[in-house]
């Protein structure tokens, strides 16, 4: 145990120090080549910023984890990893790589939403393949057991979904990179807890990835050439790596539910902000009777903009929501069932924006007023 807890330090500390090294340069070359992130009126920079920084990380994730599986391996003359283990850590390399070079392409040349969404499906279609599949909701909806016909959409349904919530909410400087840094050092200390050594590794490699971009993307300085954007190449790749954690934090394990029960909504509620505001948007537009894919400016961080705060402000309140989240649902997952709290969380949730709503409203019709 203690050869591997140092081995999760070396990766976080070797995925920290390559992301260090390796955005900076990315940054430079972006604003030198003139690759930036197209201007628009949904979009709250005013400045040419590129959105390449995603770029880093995909090696900086799978270059430590490789080696110190490799030195372990070589050191210890034993294998860290089963046979299934391996399996579904190549099976994972091989979707990220996939959606590599979609995000690369689509953030230098652009393309369609169709294509994008046929490719996610694919990479879920592969991981469920590999192993990574619900088999069980502990009693959500009084739902236990999965069949595998109903797990497998489920699951592509799963991973297709937070991709895409992790590539949405990244509208303010932080925000995306900041929900996702909270999400993998939860996810990172729960498999600690149960040695699940492999998925520790992972999450603390994406951590370490994403430190020196949450630097450079929130304090880098533009006319310096060291502000940057994780663009689609970022988003995919840290948004899949979350849902392969929340996938296989909830499948079942009876060690598991015993050291971490209600586990289920527990590791969804490390990214319950993303995933609820995503579902609040798109009943939005479908309410208004607009296309529930087409952008706009009603996600969360655009509300607490819309209330007077600045994007850091707005930043500082979503990040302490997330972490309010994850603190109630560690303390009361062991005390009611998982319906019961899964409720509670989505009431919650709902009340808020009501209330962010109606002082939005309050707050435009004062303005009015002092116009009129």
């Amino acid at each position: 145990m203690t050869i591997c807890l140092f081995e999760t330090v070396v990766v976080f500390a070797v995925s920290c120090l390559l992301s260090a090294m390796i955005i900076p340069k990315i940054s430079l070359v972006a604003f030198k080549r003139r690759l930036f992130d197209p201007l628009s009126e949904r979009k709250l920079h005013t400045t040419p910023i590129p959105r390449l920084g995603g770029i880093a990380f995909f090696p900086c994730i799978i270059v430590p984890i490789s080696l110190v599986i490799a030195c372990h391996n070589l050191c210890t003359d034993s294998n860290l990893l089963s046979w299934k283990q391996s399996t579904c850590l190549l099976t994972l390399f091989s979707c990220l790589f996939i959606l590599y070079l979609m995000g690369m392409r689509d953030d230098l040349i652009g393309m369609r939403y169709r294509a994008k969404f046929i490719i996610q499906t694919l990479c879920g279609l592969l991981l469920v393949a590999s192993g990574f599949c619900f088999d069980n909701l502990y009693g959500l909806f009084g739902i236990y057991e999965l069949p595998r016909y109903i797990g497998i959409p489920f699951t592509v349904f799963i991973i297709v979904y937070i991709m895409n919530a992790i590539n949405l909410i990244d509208g303010i400087d932080g925000l995306a990179s900041g929900l996702s840094m909270i999400a993998f050092f939860a996810f990172g200390c729960m498999f600690v807890g149960l040695h699940w050594w492999l998925y520790a590794f992972i999450s603390f490699a994406a951590l370490g990835a994403l430190i020196p971009f949450f630097y450079y993307n929130m304090f880098g300085q533009p006319h310096r050439g060291r502000k940057v954007f994780m663009g689609d190449t970022g988003s995919l790749t840290i948004g899949l790596l979350l849902a392969v954690m929340a996938i296989h934090l909830s499948m079942f394990d009876p060690v598991k539910e015993i050291t971490f029960p209600g586990a289920i909504v527990t590791a969804f509620s490390f990214l319950l902000v993303p995933m609820l505001d995503v579902v609040r948007v798109v009943l939005h537009r479908l309410r208004n009777h607009k296309p529930p894919f087409l952008p706009d400016k009603n996600h969360i961080h655009h509300k607490f903009i819309a209330l007077g705060m600045s994007q850091r402000r707005a930043l500082s309140f979503i990040l302490s929501i997330a972490w309010a989240f994850i603190a109630v649902n560690a303390v009361l997952a062991s005390h009611m069932s998982v319906t019961v709290l899964f409720l509670l969380d989505v009431a919650v949730w709902t009340a808020m924006h009501f209330y962010i709503t109606a002082k939005i409203s309050k707050r435009t019709s004062k303005q009015y007023k002092r116009i009129i």
